[in-house]
């Protein structure tokens, strides 16, 4: 079913799934400051089309991102890091969208989920990654065209780019800004690509926003939950829950 034709006349229990979906989904977000696309792809995808979950999550997920790039006095700062990350997110993703078209495909799920899989395990249990400083924006640019890539073909910003974030040292709090910062922007050039390719409609959007609420509750739940905990447990958390995202991703793939 499409965000149209839930918005015409979906049932209780279809709306009633969907609103619980976003509040997993913000919780999630709110604990380790990513899940809300992954998660709300994952599910809604048992209902409807990858491209429609795709508009039905971009008011929420650029709201919460918005909400979670704060605090505003460090905000320019951060930004400047990874400014060129995010030119690279923009033209990766508007030129993936164009090339590949709406987010769709079984294997880029399935190739999305064990990168995460494998990155947890690393984080887990390997040495953690550094980026030197003389490289980080050149690098940042190509992270960011893979990423923008990967979120055309699954509208999913994820990968490579929390594994490079992550790579600059930037502490708990600063690396939940830097992710909210990166995926602000990626969602908004998520829903550009979903326009050019006609999968953004304004009822879609309308739809879109009645998952604002939910979505924001979660993450009031969950960032809650993430100020009673430790630095080592906050990346426990954080790499637990990228590998059963990533699990999760490459599930729904291969059964689809």
């Amino acid at each position: 079913m499409s965000p149209n034709d839930w918005m015409a006349g979906g049932t209780p229990a279809l709306l009633a799934a969907t609103v619980a979906v976003f509040v997993l989904a913000g919780v999630v977000k709110g604990v380790v400051g990513l899940g809300l696309p992954t998660i709300s792809m994952a599910l809604l995808a048992l209902v409807m089309a990858p491209a429609q979950a795709a508009a039905l999550l971009i008011v929420p997920s650029l709201i919460t991102n918005l909400w979670q790039a704060r605090p505003w006095p460090t905000l320019m700062r951060v930004l400047r890091r990874i400014a060129g990350m995010q030119v690279g997110v923009c033209v990766g993703t508007i030129a993936g969208a164009l090339w590949l078209g709406a987010p769709s495909g079984h294997w880029a799920s399935v190739c999305l989920g064990l990168a995460l899989v494998a990155y947890a395990a690393w984080g887990l249990f390997g040495t953690p990654p550094a980026v030197p400083a003389r490289h980080e924006g050149a690098l940042g640019v190509a992270v960011g065209a893979i990423t923008g890539v990967i979120t055309a073909a699954t509208g999913v910003f994820v990968i490579p780019a929390v594994p490079f974030l992550q790579a600059l040292n930037l502490g708990k709090d600063g690396l939940i800004q830097a992710m909210g910062i990166s995926f602000t922007v990626s969602t908004v050039a998520l829903a550009a690509g979903l326009w050019l390719t006609g999968s953004y409609t304004p009822a879609a959007a309308g739809a879109s926003v009645l998952m604002l609420l939910p979505a924001l509750a979660g993450m009031a739940l969950g960032q809650w939950l993430r100020d009673r905990l430790s630095a080592r447990t906050f990346k426990l958390c954080f790499m637990v829950s990228l590998a059963v995202l990533g699990a999760y991703q490459a599930a729904q793939g291969l059964a689809g």
